[in-house]
Formats: structure tokens, C-alpha cells, sequence
């Protein structure tokens, strides 16, 4: 009986909350695998059993499984792993069958036997149960017991009165379980940062609504498309998204009818915040999230991030704010979204772009130029213009 065994790491630390966020990964896995021949998933102790139907291909949906389970946030490392009974007194012999019906189909010529009991009430210890593994294995194949460098490693997992063996474990994305930690909205803009920013907080069990803004019909809709392309991408993370697209050209002309050429995109992102910051009450979700990497662009240095955020009630988070941009893209590759992030595009910030931002703005100046803007009305311009996507994975 073929099933799946996930570990956890940082659940197992949260004490009295463990079951609940338990329950909130098994629900996340169970939309990670729905479209899949999983059958059941279960908690069983300090793991997550999938099981799968009997009469699947399980070669084929291993490797569905990998792509799938590799991505659900709160798993340390999965494997495919062979069930068996054993009998609660000790006895191994149901536990020696199972696992000599399937050692002949793997290739090796050394290997070690690790043992892990997820139940004490087991009266041998994993290393009396390596030991005697680690004979019969080496009577029924002849190979050799290699313990620093093994061809092979034989992964027994004990419970008290069944038994899981795999031959290999993979690493999951690890992080905390998906909406754990609530909702928080992700300013996308299109480029390499904020898609990963999204990714990070993802991981510490944020669910993220993307909100987009965009020029059109000044600029064309290269930078909706790319948007529309990055959340489908993330939502393999979360299993469903909204994505908000705001026109935001409009807003920018009326803003550069008033503002000095220096000073203007700091006013751009102060409607920006103002705006997605109405999309997230919406959702009620608690805190706004960006792409911002320290000193990277004008708008990104010190004076500018304080200027920009005076905007902002809500919280707002800045995942890669000490990342560079090589990390960044390391990140951005391992994730996807590097390709789709760097095809050419005209994104609402070129529009009406100063040749010198101003990098030391005073806040009181700035204050100062938003007086002469009705900042209520272009903010509901901005809100009531808006176009809404909804996606689903798988």
C-alpha cells in the first residue's frame, strides 16, 4: 500500500496552537492534491499521511506529487513510502516481508537503515530495529552495510502498530502553514522584487491579494499581461487569488499637472498606498506588501521609503528590504517568475518619469503639493475604474 509520509518543522513548536495549524496544512495539502488519485490525508503523529488509491500509477503520480506537495508551505521534506502492519508486541517479520517485496527495485550496493519511531510505546528502539532490518536486508541481498556513505538509505518510520519505508526523502519549501498569518496585499508591479515578495510572505503563512497598477490606454497592456501571468504563477502557492487592476494613468497626468517633475513619483506611490490600501479593508486584510530593496532606485533610498510610507494606516512590509538584487533573482529563478518578470513591458511608472527624482524630500513639502490635489476623489477615480481577476490551481 503505497502512501505519501510529510514532515513538519516549525508547527511542531506552536505548543497548544500544533493541532489547528495541523488541520489548516492538511486542508492546504488537500487543495494542493485535489485533482490527483489521493484518496485520504491524515494527521498521524508528528506527520501527514496521503494515501493513495490502490491501482494508481504510482510513477506517474510521484512525479505529479513532487511538483505539488514541494510547493505547500509548512512541509520540511515528503516521501514516497511503503505501509506496512507490524505487530505492537515487537515482532518484525510482516515489516521484513514488506520491505523485501520492494528492495529488488532499487539499484544499489551499500546501504544503512535509519529508523525513527513516532510512537515510544514501541518496545524496541530504532536502533535494535536498524540492526535487525539492516541484517535480514543484508542475508536477503547480499550488500554491504554502509553507514557514512551509502548508495542507498532505507527510511523505516515506526507508529505502534503500522510502519512507513521510503527510500528517499525530499525537501519541502518549509515556512509556516498558508493563512495563518492572515491576508496582506502585495503591490505587483511587474518587475523581479515584488512577485518574490509575495513569494516570502506566502511562506510565513500570509495569503496574499495582488493588486496591479497600470497606464493603459497611455501605455499598452504588456504590464496587465505580465501581471495577470505572475499571479497564476504564485497562485500554485496559495490555490486561489484575486487580482486587482487599477488605472492609474489618468491620475498621474493630473498629479504632474501640479507637481514638480523631481517630486512626482513619490507621489505616484502615495496614491498607489492610499489606493491599495481601500482594497485591503476591503478584505480586511492587516498590512500592505512591496517589493522595496534598500538604496536599489530613487524612489527605494531612506528619505523616500519614510515619504512614501507617511502615506500608509495599515502596516507596511518590506520582505527584501535588506536583500540585494542578486539574491533577489537567485530567488525570483528558483520560484518561476524570473522569465516572466523580465520580458519587456511599460510599466505606469515610466510614464511622465523625471529625468532627476528628487532623493531627500522633505515631507512637508510633499504634504504641501497633495493640497493642491483632491486626494479623496482620485483616490475613488482610482477604485472605481477597477478590473478584477480571480484565478485557481490547479
Amino acid at each position: 500500500m503505497w502512501c505519501v509520509i510529510a514532515h513538519y518543522h516549525e508547527l511542531a513548536l506552536k505548543g497548544r496552537n500544533r493541532s489547528i495549524l495541523v488541520r489548516q496544512l492538511i486542508n492546504n495539502l488537500k487543495l494542493a492534491t485535489r485533482d490527483l488519485d489521493i484518496i485520504s490525508i491524515t494527521s498521524l503523529p508528528g506527520r501527514i499521511r496521503l494515501q493513495v488509491e490502490n491501482g494508481t500509477d504510482i510513477s506517474q503520480l510521484w512525479k505529479s506529487l513532487q511538483l505539488r506537495i514541494s510547493a505547500v508551505f509548512g512541509i520540511a521534506n515528503f516521501s514516497l513510502a511503503f505501509a506496512s502492519s507490524i505487530d505492537p508486541t515487537g515482532d518484525l517479520d510482516s515489516l521484513k516481508e514488506a520491505l523485501g517485496s520492494v528492495i529488488y527495485s532499487q539499484q544499489f550496493q551499500s546501504f544503512r537503515i535509519t529508523t525513527k519511531r513516532g510512537d515510544k510505546r514501541f518496545p524496541k528502539t530504532s536502533m535494535d530495529v536498524s540492526r535487525e532490518m539492516g541484517g535480514y536486508i543484508q542475508e536477503l541481498t547480499g550488500r554491504k552495510v554502509n553507514l557514512t556513505n551509502p548508495d542507498l538509505t532505507i527510511y523505516i518510520e515506526l507508529l505502534i502498530d503500522s510502519a512507513y519505508v521510503s527510500f528517499a526523502r525530499l525537501p519541502g519549501p518549509g515556512g509556516l502553514t498558508l493563512g495563518m498569518s492572515g491576508t496582506t496585499v502585495c503591490l505587483l508591479s511587474g518587475g523581479i522584487d515584488s512577485p518574490v515578495a509575495a513569494y516570502r510572505m506566502m511562506k510565513r503563512g500570509s495569503r496574499q491579494i495582488f493588486v496591479h497598477f497600470h497606464s493603459h490606454p497611455f501605455l499598452s497592456r504588456a504590464s496587465q499581461e505580465k501581471a495577470e501571468e505572475l499571479v497564476s504563477h504564485l497562485t500554485q502557492y496559495q490555490y486561489q487569488s484575486m487580482l486587482y487592476l487599477v488605472p492609474f494613468g489618468d491620475i498621474q497626468r493630473q498629479i504632474v499637472l501640479c507637481v514638480p517633475p523631481a517630486f512626482r513619483i513619490i507621489l505616484y506611490r502615495r496614491f498607489m498606498i492610499r489606493i491599495a490600501e481601500q482594497i485591503a479593508r476591503q478584505h480586511r486584510a492587516w498590512a500592505l506588501i512591496t517589493g522595496d530593496s534598500l538604496g536599489q532606485v530613487a524612489s527605494q533610498v531612506p528619505d523616500n521609503l519614510a515619504v512614501i510610507e507617511d502615506a500608509a494606516q495599515l502596516p507596511l512590509l518590506r520582505p527584501l528590504i535588506a536583500m540585494d538584487k542578486i539574491e533577489i533573482i537567485t530567488q525570483a529563478k528558483s520560484i518561476g517568475t524570473y522569465e516572466t518578470s523580465i520580458i519587456p513591458d511599460q510599466d505606469c511608472c515610466t510614464l511622465f518619469m523625471p529625468a532627476h527624482p528628487a532623493i531627500r524630500p522633505k515631507l512637508g513639502l510633499i504634504r504641501k503639493f497633495e493640497e493642491t490635489l483632491d486626494k479623496e476623489t482620485l483616490v475613488q477615480q482610482g477604485l472605481g475604474s477597477i478590473q478584477k481577476q480571480e484565478f485557481r490551481f490547479p
